[in-house]
């Protein structure tokens, strides 16, 4: 998505800050550089409780009680604070502990500096969209990456798919990914979809392994409506979004694009995502051209 300003805040604006962190990385040094600002700043430091996160590094504290969530770990971790941070509607700075991701866009020994500047307003709402998903019984979910409804055990799950009411496939297989846009570089991407840049405004279907037939990933409009009809084989199928297992019954499912559901922050002259995929060699040019290259430069 293209980053755009927000209204800048005054100086020394935040209050509290909430704090998401990987359940087992080396997350010592970047939380040290937090805690230290905050103190510096007189700023309380809240711990946000997610899903499979039983790390205790501060006082708990809900996301409404903050002003600012900071992830620190991966893009995993940086996926369960927007998470939490969406019904508060609070932006996420996400800190990489390793090497930068698509979501986290901040090193380890960058986290100061990168306070420093959301204090003073010297930052960018980066919107992500979201998918929203709504079950036969009105169960509401939503997914900031994918929702992937695929087999759980022996047995073939089969789903057909419809746009705006039209048949598009009955697919009978390991089942099905629906993405977004930032979704596009993760599973689906794997499974053999499309890349769409970050601002396309669509969503995807990817079929995973199927038994025969067509195996045809579809682009769909953000203002298309998209419906899944789940039958499954002996051994049932699960729900999952953004990489949790979701609660939910699997029958139909009605899955529609929504803007800027979740606000992240950015800096100018910050990584592309076409970059950070080259980087992290998920990008990769033909073999021909690499030798090409390595022709022209020469002995070493």
């Amino acid at each position: 998505m293209t980053p755009t300003t927000p209204t800048p805040p005054s100086a020394e604006s935040l209050e509290r800050v909430g704090v998401v962190v990987h359940p087992s990385r080396n997350i010592d040094g970047p939380l040290r550089a937090l805690l230290r600002w905050a103190d510096a700043h007189g700023v309380p430091v809240l711990q946000i409780p997610v899903a499979g996160q039983d790390r205790t590094v501060a006082e708990h504290g809900e996301p409404g009680d903050c002003d600012l969530i900071v992830s620190i770990g991966g893009d995993g971790t940086m996926l369960a604070a927007i998470r939490a941070a969406v019904p508060a509607a609070l932006p996420v700075l996400g800190v990489a502990c390793g090497s930068l991701g698509v979501l986290t866009t901040v090193s380890a020994g960058s986290v100061a500096d990168a306070l420093d500047r959301f204090n003073r307003g010297d930052w960018l709402v980066r919107p992500l969209p979201a998918l929203a998903i709504a079950g036969d019984a009105g169960t509401e979910l939503f997914a900031l990456n994918d929702l992937v409804v695929v087999r759980a055990g022996i047995g073939q799950v089969r789903v057909a798919t419809r746009v705006d009411g039209v048949l598009f496939s009955r697919l009978a297989g390991d089942g099905c990914i629906v993405s977004t846009p930032l979704g596009s570089s993760a599973y689906t991407l794997a499974a053999g979809g499309p890349l769409v840049t970050p601002d396309t405004e669509a969503f995807l279907l990817t079929p995973l392994s199927t038994h025969g037939g067509s195996r045809l990933a579809l682009v769909i409009g953000s203002r298309s409506r998209l419906e899944l009809e789940i039958t499954t084989g002996i051994g049932g199928a699960r729900l999952e979004i953004d990489g949790q297992i979701a609660p939910i019954e699997l029958r139909r499912l009605t899955v529609t694009f929504r803007r800027a559901v979740a606000k992240l922050v950015s800096f100018a002259g910050q990584e592309s995502l076409f970059a950070s995929l080259r980087r992290r060699q998920i990008i990769v040019d033909s073999p021909r051209i690499l030798a090409d290259d390595g022709r022209d430069a020469g002995p070493a």
